[in-house]
């Protein structure tokens, strides 16, 4: 019996739960079918959660980069003010470092990806980077949630198609017994 599926807020389907697999299986549609069927089920559901297994922990390391930058130019426009140098040391490569000196511009200069790197006053890194880390969080608890939600759907999947088998069993095994009278 098919009904209708409803899903998360970002589209992901929800499982339904099999109360009467009965209602699941018939001379159309045999146990073997919707076995086959939930297993594959399953397994898109798992395929998603290692999507947002990755994008997790894409997240999880990109949100503090974006907390660093936004603190280290919050640490500059602190310094702007005062005529006391500022020197750091910054990678060159993995293993190499070098001294710089640095002076109050007013702006920094950010790398956007794709070999893309723009410059931005003050003000508008800050704003940029609090609105990328915003949107970062947002993501990251729309992905836990979403990894919940996952995992609820994988168990109730599994739960069913133990069901369906269990039933399958019991079935042939009566269908035996009734054979051999």
């Amino acid at each position: 019996m098919a009904t209708k599926m409803d899903a998360n807020p970002r589209g992901i389907p929800k499982s339904p739960f099999v109360e009467r697999v009965e209602d699941y299986v018939s001379d159309a549609e045999p146990a073997d079918v919707v076995l086959r069927k939930f297993q594959e089920t399953i397994s898109k559901y798992k395929f998603m959660e290692v999507n947002m297994l990755q994008r997790r922990k894409v997240l999880e390391e990109k949100i503090p980069e974006i907390e660093k930058t936004i603190a280290m130019v919050d640490f500059l426009v602190e310094k702007q003010g005062s005529d006391e140098p500022v020197y750091t040391d910054y990678e060159l490569n993995d293993t190499l470092y070098a001294k710089a000196k640095v002076e109050a511009s007013g702006t920094v200069y950010l790398w956007l990806g794709a070999n893309v790197m723009l410059e931005y006053t003050f003000e508008e890194a800050k704003d940029l980077l609090s609105s990328k880390c915003e949107t970062a969080k947002t993501s990251l608890r729309n992905t836990l949630e979403d990894l919940e939600f996952l995992r609820d759907q994988i168990t109730t999947m599994e739960v069913n198609t133990a069901r369906v088998y269990n039933w399958d069993v019991k079935q042939r095994r009566l269908a035996r017994e009734q054979a051999s009278n």
